[in-house]
């Protein structure tokens, strides 16, 4: 199973970031089951991912719905794009290690969702609706950092887009067999011990690990 680890964290090489602390957890816990396998690591905000306005994604497809040839500057673009695709679909296990930025995901993950999820290559339509093509036995981990605590079933817990976004990306519409999601919340409530915090996130990635390569 090829893993990819996808990195949304803004300041991505800062190691002080909860998130990079869970990746590394991540990596860690791999290194020791798989000693002779490695993962690939992408950082987006270390990487050009094309964005859907009308001068990159949106009027390349246009264009190309037209019959419509494509300039150089839009056929590298729609390279990247494409290169995107295949290397996701490459790869059966996806790990996302990001920060929750105002509830949701930080802005280059919704770019690089914006990539991969196009009809006829991670999902379909058909007359009954959209259909996911990521079907075979495909899995995706997030691995979140948080300030608030978003599982206490109070004001925040209906708030916390970024899970019910990914998790319905991921599993509604692309089919994927599974969505675990590994939290290291309330680092910035009082009352929180952070390395209390860090120690339960451990805890958890020992339990949804053993079940994402089982």
């Amino acid at each position: 199973m090829k893993t990819l680890i996808i990195n949304a964290q803004p300041d991505f090489r800062n190691g002080d970031h909860y998130s990079i602390k869970l990746q590394q957890l991540f990596l860690k816990k791999f290194q020791t089951a798989f000693p002779n396998e490695t993962v690939d690591l992408i950082n987006l905000y270390d990487m050009e991912i094309p964005q859907l306005t009308t001068d990159q994604l949106l009027g390349i497809w246009e264009k190309q719905a037209n019959h419509i040839s494509l300039n150089d500057e839009e056929k590298r673009i729609f390279q990247i794009n494409q290169d995107l695709i295949q290397q996701f679909k490459a790869h059966h296990r996806i790990v996302i290690a990001s920060p929750l930025h105002n509830f949701n995901v930080t802005s280059k993950m919704k770019d690089y969702i914006d990539n991969i999820l196009v009809a006829h290559e991670t999902f379909k339509y058909t007359a009954e609706g959209s259909v996911g093509l990521m079907t075979d036995n495909y899995r995706v981990m997030l691995l979140q950092a948080s300030g608030s605590i978003y599982t206490n079933n109070d004001r925040y817990t209906p708030l916390e887009f970024s899970r019910m976004y990914l998790q319905g990306i991921f599993e509604e519409l692309m089919g994927f067999d599974k969505f675990s999601i590994v939290r290291a919340q309330g680092l910035q409530t009082n009352g929180v011990d952070v390395n209390e915090a860090m120690e339960q996130a451990k805890n958890d990635l020992d339990v949804e690990f053993n079940k994402f390569y089982e």
